[in-house]
């Protein structure tokens, strides 16, 4: 934080992974990361780690949706992000959805660590084929792998595996009964609990949200397709986030 804005304190970056700077009058600092390959299939490996240091605020999306492609057997593409929020600091990780294909195979791990005043929001948007598309996942596999860290303690995990059939399972009525795209949430600030209502309000009877402990509020939200999950997501993300969302997740 320099002259009251985030600024960029250094930068490096290899491969297909590349990050974008728009321009704006906001006091943190939007960057939008983008894959020039594409689309992850098995063998990939994806890393990102990004930073905000003390007092600094820091906006994470991606320039469109991640696909999940037909991958080889025996082969997993991996995506590792690690991501850290100093004292007083604010990160929002807001990617926009992963698609998973036919036969795709993903291991996804996301690893957080925050000051204990620190202010963490993530999304996760999750695809399971485009319908308009008549596209049906009958086969594939998914891992994704939370943790966060708060002063030093584990304050929040999630464990989410899709394998075999995920549609099949999407499709079981303790599941995901019958949708086709799924989004989790995840808050952690000193004053998350004030959050609880307002994000119910915006959930609507399609999506759960809870205070796990004191600070941590997490909810999951199912819909029919991604456009429907949109049309809920994103005043989802704005009652948490308080801010305009970014411009390349506007519907």
């Amino acid at each position: 934080m320099r002259a009251g804005r985030s600024r960029i304190g250094d930068l490096h970056q290899a491969g297909s992974f590349k990050l974008l700077f728009p321009h704006g009058a906001s006091q943190a600092l939007q960057a939008v990361v983008l894959n020039t390959a594409g689309g992850v299939t098995g063998g990939d490996r994806f890393h990102l780690t990004a930073r905000a240091d003390e007092d600094a605020q820091m906006v994470l999306t991606t320039q469109a949706a991640e696909r999940i492609y037909r991958a080889q057997p025996g082969e997993i593409g991996q995506v590792r992000t690690a991501l850290s929020v100093a004292a007083g600091a604010r990160m929002d990780w807001l990617p926009q959805e992963t698609i998973l294909f036919e036969a795709a195979a993903l291991d996804r791990r996301i690893e957080v660590d925050l000051a204990e005043d620190a202010r963490f929001l993530a999304v996760e948007p999750l695809i399971f084929g485009r319908r308009a598309m008549g596209e049906i996942v009958e086969t594939g596999h998914l891992t994704d792998r939370w943790r966060v860290m708060r002063g030093g303690d584990l304050c929040f995990a999630d464990n989410l595996r899709l394998s075999g059939q995920p549609q099949a399972l999407m499709n079981r009525s303790a599941i995901g009964g019958g949708a086709g795209a799924m989004a989790s949430l995840l808050l952690v600030a000193p004053d998350a609990d004030l959050y609880v209502d307002r994000l119910r309000r915006a959930l609507g009877p399609n999506g759960g949200a809870s205070l796990v402990r004191p600070g941590v509020l997490f909810a999951r939200l199912l819909a029919e397709d991604g456009f429907e999950m949109r049309r809920t997501l994103i005043p989802a993300i704005h009652a948490l986030s308080g801010a305009d969302i970014p411009k390349t997740w506007m519907l």
